[in-house]
């Protein structure tokens, strides 16, 4: 894929999930010392040279690529996704940038750039859509807002949660949308993601001027990397009317 996509255009992101280390069976349910030990691996084994490491989690121990070996020796930016705070000061500290989640808001923006210093790339997931009619341009991040908020409330189980903290959105306030994922799916779940609700998620959704507006307000927070969650019908026209109507305003 870095070869494919050109010099500069590779992206290399890493995530942990405590699910997937319990079903490597691993002795370890922390997920910093995995994460630290995986980007030192793969950094090592992308440069081509002969590479040692001993990690609390993983070892290596890897020879040098020939020099005939046709794959490519630069070792692209590495993204950390994080949302706990140590993780993401772990990305401030190993990583070219750090990766948010969806339903990011300006104002986890803020609290991202508070623990991983300013230094690297904020690279923002926001749920997004766009039509030149606003209620068709809010339509799909409606519906894949209530797909992550149902996810979140079935998730946390009436524990605290930074994300949903930081957009003011009450858990009271959202159950209805994990309860109609469940007994619906997930259209059922979205006719229950209020204007009030979809308002709080801070989307990058609505007209061309909406969405220009939208990232103007993550730009200011901080963020240095739009990620759209597109979501919703005909999606190669809205990729082309993000392109054609708001991305000029950013270049």
């Amino acid at each position: 894929v870095q070869e494919a996509a050109g010099p500069g255009r590779f992206l290399l992101g890493f995530g942990t999930s405590k699910i997937f280390l319990n079903n490597t069976r691993m002795s370890t349910t922390k997920t910093l010392g995995p994460m630290r030990d995986a980007v030192a691996i793969v950094r090592g084994v992308l440069g081509g040279d002969a590479f040692e490491y001993e990690g609390d989690t993983w070892s290596a121990s890897i020879p040098p690529l020939q020099d005939e070996a046709h794959t490519p020796r630069e070792v692209p930016p590495v993204y950390v996704a994080a949302t706990a705070p140590k993780m993401q000061a772990l990305a401030g500290e190993i990583g070219d940038g750090c990766l948010t989640p969806s339903i990011t808001t300006p104002d986890f923006v803020r609290y991202t750039i508070g623990n991983t210093g300013s230094e690297i790339d904020i690279g923002c997931t926001v749920v997004a859509s766009i039509d030149e009619d606003r209620d068709k341009g809010r339509d799909g991040a409606r519906e894949i807002a209530g797909m992550y908020l149902a996810n979140k409330v079935q998730n946390i189980q009436g524990s605290a949660d930074t994300l949903l903290d930081l957009a003011h959105l009450e858990q009271d306030e959202i159950r209805p949308v994990a309860e109609a994922m469940e007994q619906g799916g997930r259209l059922a779940a979205k006719a229950k993601v209020t204007d009030a609700i979809l308002d709080k998620c801070k989307p990058i959704a609505g007209t061309p001027s909406d969405c220009i507006e939208a990232i103007e307000e993550y730009r200011d927070a901080g963020c240095t990397h739009v990620m759209l969650e597109l979501w919703g019908e005909r999606r190669h026209d809205q990729i082309r009317l993000f392109g054609e109507k708001v991305l000029p305003n950013f270049r």
